[in-house]
């Protein structure tokens, strides 16, 4: 029986091969879609599920408010946090510990018995761990043991590809690499153990991990300020809790813990808080200061999954509207089969079996489909899935049962339901109204599929303005054709010779006649300024500071980056009191001390207690982003310093970054011998704060365009259809003198109306989605009726577009035709 149901099922979809390949397509497209955003919302959602305990483990963030007034949110909290908490609190089985001293970029690391010269490289990705770090997570161990790998000074574990370019094929373990910085002071470090690569789904990827007592042999003072200090906030401190701690109980005993070690806060209105972020979190729900990378947006992935199931439900609204569409060409045969003694249980098998087929076919298709366009999505994602990755998930072979499963009774049942149930008497005595059954679904699915497209349009294009917005906002400082340097990770002890090699690298910078100027400053624009104080004029009591963020530049900063002084003067060498009495605000700045105006600000004297300083007021800057505009601009201080800068930069003539990255290159080497020379631009650097916005532009975009070509896929069959029904009167209307633009509106005319209703019930939703969207962006564009009508325009196009064809074609035939076949 299920032999001549197969037979059967084949011969009909070969028979009607447009109707088929119409279906198969539209399906595959969507599985294909629905199959590549699970890709990435798996991987997405994978960010360190590897680790053997990761239920257990959380990362300690750190809260700090001065009255009242969240001055400090890190990733980042201190070194004695963790001890603390492990000692104090029962419930803490272990703790594990990070220095970032990557994250400043100046560790030049060299191999002085290399073949040839000695190799040597900057590690950006370099950290101080614990001893317990490589037993409190699971990274995979290659050479060494785990467990001494870090316990003793100066030793140090490296990635397989770290291994590699140092030392080449030969083994890493016991060889010696030198650490040189202005902290460090060029010390031999051993490696003892070797892991593995990090993996791309980590939120914590490193190149080396020197130990963490290391820092102890800086001097008899460095034990209390690395390991028990309540002073300095710069570690990153990850526990773990025994089985079935709940962390928000947990949390509610920090409070007492930091009470007892920091007792100080109240007196100087102070708070600090901190709280357990699920190591699985991390990726996808923190932004804060001081994070190892850029993480990713949770309400992106989920979004993009929506979308993808979107896509995936057009499809089959597809299938369903197409099949049912079909009942008059199936009529006959039902009426006959049914005349012949078939069961409706038997009609319905048949019907679910061609469900089937249509849907093992064009899953087929769509994982051949998955595989060819990996390379694209990659590009689109940035994301490195692996070719035939997806065959070796967890999660695909339930979802590929899934979806064939699901697929076919969702897209078949219905129709064989429909099919199923028509009276022998009513369609042999040709009483059955064609097509009629399940006409007002297929309207309302029709209504459906191009809301959930309009949607995606409309979604798309707020996604663009609020990205191109960001991307071309006026940012308070010339970005464009700006190198930037970061200061060297060796350099003269001596102060004294270390100013001095900082004014010869200048100097030779700025004789090439590429280069227009040069400045220097301890922060990076683009970066999270880290550094904060309190502040209040000097004649306003203590307890009124308020919270700025601080940074130090040259006497040529605010020229060499054109930012705009909006009242008083810049830092000048002309005047010998600035380098110890002078500040510059921005505006917001100005405005938060309680100046109505900028220029009230100047001459005012201000009182920084943290530093015992009272800096007087020189000049207010026009407000500038620091950061991306998806945050808020923070009042902001200045003050000028000549040699203590983290960054150089450089402002080169257009069209001529060769020849001044060449000069800065020259002029580094000979100012700085050992360092390497490594550089960037600004305006690119920038803009990377907005690589999750520029990835779900790219991925809404591509996505939105195929789902409104399966929907358009269905409106084709469905005209073709609605044409094919409508022969004898398409020819009577011809014959009494219709044009093929009468036939156009006749056959768009009830599509087109389905289509303003689906605009209709779209428009609200995808308003309220959108608008919440936006309001994560402190600076952000207002959603603008026009996007409505163009999306709405654009679909109407689209779909006159695709039913002009079927009109076209039914226009052109001969109506003697069209009659006799009637």
């Amino acid at each position: 029986m299920f032999r001549n149901h197969f037979k059967t099922a084949f011969r009909n979809l070969w028979k009607k091969k447009g109707f088929t390949f119409l279906n198969l397509l539209g399906l595959a497209l969507g599985i294909s879609a629905f199959l590549l955003i699970m890709q990435f919302v798996n991987f997405e959602l994978s960010y360190d599920d590897f680790h053997g305990n990761k239920d257990q483990i959380y990362r300690v963030q750190l809260d700090q408010y001065r009255n009242g007034e969240l001055i400090f949110a890190s990733s980042e909290n201190y070194p004695a946090a963790g001890p603390a908490l492990a000692q104090d609190l029962p419930e803490v089985l272990s703790y594990t510990r990070l220095y970032n001293l990557g994250s400043k970029n100046n560790m030049v690391v060299t191999y002085d018995e290399a073949p040839g010269e000695p190799l040597s490289f900057k590690q950006r990705k370099l950290l101080y761990a614990d001893s317990s770090f490589l037993t409190f997570f699971s990274y995979p161990i290659l050479e060494g043991d785990p467990i001494s790998a870090l316990s003793q000074p100066f030793s140090m574990v490296i990635t397989e590809s770290t291994a590699r370019k140092y030392f080449g094929e030969e083994s890493a373990l016991g060889k010696s690499l030198h650490m040189k910085d202005d902290d460090f002071n060029d010390e031999l470090c051993k490696v003892t153990a070797v892991v593995a690569d990090m993996p791309d789904n980590t939120h914590l990827k490193f190149d080396i991990l020197i130990s963490y007592n290391t820092l102890y042999t800086r001097g008899d003072w460095a034990p209390g300020r690395y390991n028990s200090s309540w002073q300095r906030k710069d570690m990153y401190t990850y526990i773990q809790t025994r089985e079935g701690v709940d962390p928000l109980v947990l949390e509610q005993k920090f409070p007492a813990v930091i009470a007892q070690h920091i007792p100080e806060d109240e007196q100087e209105s102070r708070e600090d808080i901190l709280s357990l972020q699920p190591l699985t979190d991390i990726h996808l729900y923190s932004d804060l200061a001081d994070e190892a990378e850029a993480n990713g947006n949770g309400e992106v992935v989920y979004f993009m999954l929506i979308v993808g199931l979107l896509i995936l439900l057009i499809a089959y609204v597809n299938y369903i509207n197409l099949s049912t569409a079909r009942s008059l060409e199936r009529a006959n045969e039902v009426g006959v089969r049914k005349v012949m003694g078939a069961y409706r249980g038997q009609l319905l098998t048949q019907f679910l079996i061609e469900a089937f087929l249509i849907n093992l076919a064009a899953l087929l298709v769509a994982l051949l489909s998955v595989e060819v366009a990996l390379p694209f999505f990659n590009q689109l994602t940035g994301q490195s899935l692996p070719a035939f990755g997806i065959w070796t998930s967890p999660w695909f072979y339930p979802v590929l049962l899934g979806l064939l499963l699901a697929g076919t009774l969702l897209s078949g049942l219905y129709p064989a339901f429909v099919l199923s149930s028509f009276r022998p008497v009513d369609v042999l005595s040709s009483k059955y109204g064609a097509g009629s059954k399940g006409a007002l679904l297929r309207k309302a699915l029709v209504v459906v599929q191009f809301a959930a497209s309009v949607g995606l349009i409309i979604g798309t294009m707020i996604i663009y303005q609020q990205t191109n917005f960001m991307l071309n906002q006026d940012l308070g400082f010339e970005s464009e054709q700006i190198m930037v340097i970061e200061r060297p990770g060796v350099s003269a002890r001596d102060r004294s010779l270390r100013s001095q090699q900082i004014d010869v690298f200048t100097e030779k910078l700025e004789k090439s006649p590429a280069i227009l100027q040069s400045s220097r400053s301890s922060t990076l624009l683009g970066k999270k300024m880290r550094f904060k104080a309190g502040v209040r004029k000097y004649t306003d009591p203590a307890d009124q500071e308020l919270t700025f963020v601080f940074s130090g530049v040259d006497f040529d900063f605010v020229d060499c980056l054109n930012m705009e002084v909006v009242a008083g003067r810049n830092f000048s060498e002309d005047h010998a009191t600035d380098l110890d009495t002078a500040c510059l605000l921005t505006e917001t700045a100005a405005k938060a001390l309680g100046f109505d105006t900028p220029g009230e600000a100047l001459g005012k004297t201000l009182a920084i207690g943290q530093f015992r300083w009272n800096p007087i007021v020189i000049g207010v800057l026009k407000d500038f982003h620091q950061e991306s505009l998806k945050l808020a601009t923070e009042p902001a201080l200045f003050y000028p310093t000549l040699y203590g800068a983290e960054y150089y930069f450089a402002k080169f003539q257009a069209r001529q970054a060769g020849e001044a990255i060449a000069q800065a290159e020259s002029s580094w080497k000979e100012a700085f011998p050992g360092n390497p020379f490594e550089y960037f631009f600004l305006d690119d650097y920038f803009n990377r704060q907005y690589q999750n916005e520029n990835r779900f532009q790219r991925l809404i975009t591509f996505f939105a365009i195929l789902a409104i070509f399966v929907g358009c896929l269905g409106l084709f069959g469905l005209s073709a259809f609605t044409a094919q029904k409508r022969t004898k009167e398409i020819g009577i209307r011809k014959v009494m003198g219709a044009t093929s633009t009468d036939i156009l509106k006749l056959l768009s005319k009830d599509f087109l109306v389905l289509i303003l209703i689906a605009n209709v019930l779209a428009w609200p939703l995808i308003w309220w989605l959108m608008n919440n969207w936006l309001q994560g962006y402190a600076h952000r564009i207002e959603i603008n009726w026009i996007v409505f009508a163009l999306a709405t325009v654009m679909v109407l196009i689209l779909a006159l577009t695709t039913v002009s064809v079927q009109a076209i074609k039914a226009a052109a035939t001969n109506p003697a035709d069209s009659l006799r076949s009637e």
